[in-house]
């Protein structure tokens, strides 16, 4: 999947400028390219970004250079109070050379053992890193949900489907996602006071008592005092 850009050279027009005329400030910068300071359709940005996230390889064409340039958005900036993207970086990397990128899961299916047995979903992550050539790299990473039968049944990294020549950078035993079993409330309530829950209360009421004979003993001395 390739999706296309537009993008012009920026000369002295501010940020502030450019946004009010509907155009996003970049800044493109790769191995072997200088930093160049661009400009594109705001509305187009968010569009393919949307589409493509920073996993995904975008053919970059600048008004007046006849050459495309096979790029990822690297970073985007956003208004801390609007959330909107105020700025964004994009990567030109080595197509010969593998890159390291986020990329997001997606969670397909239903599992059994939260549909039937009312069990809680637990994703322990949203998105895992990994290494690839940039042109191989997924724009997403689905988890199969439904393999979760019961509270013992978990996903782990080695079980992730990947395309070839992509690597998951993490642990092959971590876990992805599991299903948590109900907590009965009154069941909570009827278990015994653990035994550290016990000494607790037990040391701390004689620390009650040893201050009550120290209060006891000072009033004493003070009888005697009189």
């Amino acid at each position: 999947m390739v999706t296309k850009l537009l993008a012009k050279k920026r000369a002295n027009e501010s940020p502030a400028r450019l946004r009010l005329d509907g155009r996003l400030p970049i800044v493109l910068y790769g191995v072997k390219r200088e930093n160049i300071s661009l400009s594109v359709d705001e509305k187009d940005f968010y569009k393919l970004y949307e589409e493509a996230g920073e996993s995904t390889l975008i053919s970059l064409e600048i008004e007046g250079m006849k050459e495309k340039l096979s790029v990822l958005i690297y970073d985007t900036q956003r208004d801390p109070l609007k959330g909107n993207i105020i700025h964004a970086d994009l990567y030109e990397p080595d197509l010969k050379e593998k890159v390291e990128a986020e990329i997001p899961l997606v969670f397909v299916g239903e599992s059994p053992a939260v549909k039937d047995m009312e069990g809680t979903l637990v994703k322990n992550a949203d998105s895992l890193n990994v290494s690839a050539l940039p042109q191989e790299l997924p724009h997403e990473i689905e988890v199969n949900i439904e393999a979760l039968k019961t509270f013992d049944d978990v996903i782990c990294v080695k079980d992730l489907q990947v395309p070839s020549g992509v690597e998951i950078m993490q642990d092959p035993e971590w876990t992805v996602v599991l299903v948590s079993a109900p907590t009965n409330v009154e069941e909570e309530l009827e278990k015994p006071i653990e035994e550290g829950e016990e000494e607790t209360e037990i040391i701390g009421e004689e620390k009650e008592k040893e201050e009550e004979e120290e209060s006891e003993e000072e009033k004493t001395e003070e009888k005697q005092e009189k």
